[in-house]
């Protein structure tokens, strides 16, 4: 792509970095032309996962040299990353185009680039180049570190460019990132899922299960130690199948200690835990870790037998509850959240009322609770006896109101406790307040000035507001 003489590196991320510098050189051509910075906007639907991807899309972006736009529709280049978990999620995303597209945002000038998880669905790239044909680069799960590449390409040949895998082995780490906050990241230690769950498109676009290397996820965190990071989230989208079916690497539960061990890292969470591979050996080091924080987000989708079967979850509801209770027991302190399902083709009210049931049983201190939306090409969206939206609504607000019933009680438990709390921001509570979270993952709002962001500070819970607390440090 440039002179003759000169040869594009072939192994990654070396590959990355040459395209970093070629970006930058057109970056500053055209700032020269348009006598002004060249601006960008990221924008994030989705997941941990996906904001993770994000932070390395702002990094690459920051090291071409583009400065941030607050304002999307300001930004001279547009992406979106996206999430294709529920259909809403995909118009969101069709909604910002028509947005950006319309007579009072459209810039001829402007590069919008899509990337994520939307992107591997072969009809909704169809329908972008059908019918949003002014976007310019199209990539999905695999390959976001080739971003600085893709906008080279997209420069010599003017037209769209699309660069979907539909699988890889290969994982690309050592990229720049632009962290959202520098006390505190999420890690990738493992890509795609092998599940399959019938409601669910992750396997589709994320791909089989690919660990990285437990040396590499070490020299990351200590990495991120030495800049300052104090609580770190390991991401994947099943944490528990880390390592498997890799000769002599750690399982998560080791992986977890030896995280602990790095000096300057004060939290550890990781996100998200399937049921059916969460072992005894974790329960075990989550209750003798110092560090490990007292959260687990516990999956549930439904209460029902027949439900979860149908689901292919690979537990009863009885096993479920086994296991969340023997948390419980063995680790008192901690504050379990899950994600529930209403509407799954066949559920009938009783299915509900055991859901419901499982919610009494487990005393959930927060739930994310959806209802079903059909994905094409999983296996659920063609099984008979899809349920109706009128029905979905109803089993919907009953299972609603009881989270927030149980929430709030489980909530109202810890007020007057003394707790240690993250500082993450100015608060948008109050004047002269910030905001932090508990090692339960719970917001506190407190009195406190700018200087505390990135501390960890003790804080009585004098009040508890449903889902938060107004606090006062001690």
């Amino acid at each position: 792509m440039k002179g003759k003489e000169e040869i594009i590196p072939e192994k990654e991320p070396q590959r990355q970095y040459y395209f970093i510098e070629m970006a930058r050189k057109l970056r500053e051509e055209k700032e020269r032309e348009i006598k002004r910075p060249l601006t960008f906007h990221v924008t994030t639907f989705g997941c941990q996962m996906n904001a993770r991807d994000s932070e390395k899309l702002e990094g690459i972006l920051k090291a071409i040299g583009y400065t941030y736009e607050e304002k999307e529709e300001e930004a001279d280049l547009v992406l979106f990353n996206t999430c294709t978990i529920r259909d809403n999620a995909d118009q969101k995303v069709y909604g910002r185009l028509g947005y950006l597209h319309g007579k009072n945002h459209y810039r001829k000038d402007r590069i919008i680039a899509l990337c994520g998880c939307m992107m591997q669905e072969v009809t909704a790239v169809e329908k972008i180049k059908k019918s949003y044909s002014f976007v310019n680069i199209i990539f999905g799960t695999h390959n976001v570190y080739k971003l600085a590449e893709l906008l080279c390409i997209q420069a010599a040949q003017g037209n769209m460019v699309i660069d979907i895998l539909d699988g890889t082995d290969l994982i690309v780490e050592d990229i720049p990132n632009s962290r959202k906050y520098p006390f505190k990241s999420g890690i990738n230690i493992m890509y795609g899922c092998n599940n399959f769950c019938t409601y669910c498109i992750v396997p589709y676009v994320r791909g089989r299960e690919r660990s990285r290397p437990s040396k590499d996820i070490i020299r990351e965190i200590e990495r991120l130690a030495e800049d300052g990071v104090r609580e770190i989230m390991l991401l994947g989208q099943n944490v528990n199948s880390y390592g498997k079916g890799i000769k002599d690497e750690l399982s998560f539960s080791k992986l977890l200690k030896e995280a602990e061990r790095v000096e300057g890292i004060e939290r550890i969470r990781f996100m998200t835990s399937h049921p059916k591979d969460l072992s005894d050996e974790l329960i075990e080091v989550m209750r003798d870790s110092d560090k490990i924080c007292r959260h687990i987000h516990l999956p549930l989708q439904s209460g029902s037998d027949k439900i979860l079967k149908r689901m292919n979850r690979s537990y009863t509801r009885q096993q479920y509850i086994d296991l969340a209770l023997k948390i419980r027991r063995e680790i008192p302190d901690i504050a379990i959240t899950t994600d529930i399902i209403v509407g799954f083709p066949g559920e009938t009210k009783e299915d509900v009322d055991d859901t419901l049931d499982v919610m009494e049983k487990v005393r959930y201190d927060g739930a994310f609770t959806f209802i079903y939306s059909k994905r094409s090409n999983t296996p659920a969206a063609t099984m008979p006896d899809q349920v109706t939206k009128e029905q979905n609504r109803v089993q919907f607000d009953r299972v609603l109101k009881k989270v927030q019933e149980i929430s709030k009680e489980m909530a109202q438990k810890r007020t007057g406790n003394i707790e240690k709390v993250l500082v993450e921001e100015i608060s948008d509570h109050d004047a002269g307040f910030v905001s932090g979270r508990l090692s339960s993952n719970l917001v506190v709002h407190f009195e406190g000035s700018e200087s505390l962001i990135g501390q960890i500070v003790d804080v009585r819970l004098d009040e508890c507001r449903n889902f938060y607390y107004i606090g006062k440090r001690v």
